[in-house]
């Protein structure tokens, strides 16, 4: 009688993870959409203007709107946190596609200087990896949580490392960034899966589980983009 108790409790709460799981990956999933359409009808629209110019030589510059909107993604992060613990759960999902369609246009400068087919190509090379480390992460026992604390910290080296290359401007520490940026970022995917799920309890209430996913969502969303654009700097072909 226990063990069948004990049965129909674990099945339900896998029912209840899997559902959950689907649910941050469905957000994660819209966010890149909705990244992938606004710089799309950037760079196709004359919504361009708006923001930069481009030379006859293919060179990009900014207005002050196109810098302001290169640094948004970084002020709307920390906009998330403060919503994420005070913001209804609609304020929270409006935050997040706010913040995805922002990052579609702060990344038109970054796609300008690829062709179309490397952009493709390292998007589906970048799924492909991102699937194969999330499932990891999502199906191992083994504890995850210090090569995460370990690749956060790597992560703020690069943070320092890509500052200080602004004023280098040194191809060699490009280089050696975006494949510390590939590895640290593919780690932090499992670490990231691991994590999500770990947090996930059977007994939280709709509200709860949503605010859970749409933050999840947002942690595996940005390890995608930054594994993406990693790759793209190292194997992209540039127009």
């Amino acid at each position: 009688m226990f063990e069948t108790t004990k049965t129909q409790a674990q099945t339900i709460v896998d029912e209840g993870l899997k559902d959950y799981m689907l649910k941050v990956y469905n957000f994660m999933a819209g966010g890149l959409a909705v990244t992938a359409l606004a710089a799309f009808l950037c760079l196709n629209t004359p919504l361009i203007r708006i923001f930069f110019s481009v030379n006859a030589a293919g060179q990009v510059s900014m207005s002050a709107l196109g810098w302001l909107i290169l640094f948004a993604p970084l002020i709307m992060v920390f906009a998330f946190s403060w919503v994420l613990n005070r913001g209804t759960t609609q304020q929270i999902q409006m935050v997040f596609w706010g913040f995805s369609a922002v990052m579609g246009l702060s990344l038109t400068p970054t796609l300008l200087a690829y062709t179309g087919a490397s952009v493709a190509r390292i998007f589906l090379i970048t799924a492909a990896m991102f699937g194969s480390m999330s499932i990891y992460g999502y199906t191992t026992k083994k504890d995850l949580t210090s090569m995460g604390s370990f690749m956060i910290m790597g992560v703020w080296g690069i943070v320092i490392a890509s500052i200080v290359n602004i004023f280098l401007a040194s191809p060699g520490l490009s280089y050696a960034i975006s494949i510390l940026a590939v590895i640290a970022f593919t780690a932090l995917t499992a670490y990231d899966t691991q994590k999500i799920r770990q947090i996930y309890m059977s007994y939280d209430d709709g509200d709860t589980l949503t605010r859970k996913a749409i933050a999840g969502a947002l942690e595996l969303y940005l390890d995608f983009i930054n594994m993406f654009l990693a790759l793209l700097r190292l194997f992209g072909d540039r127009r």
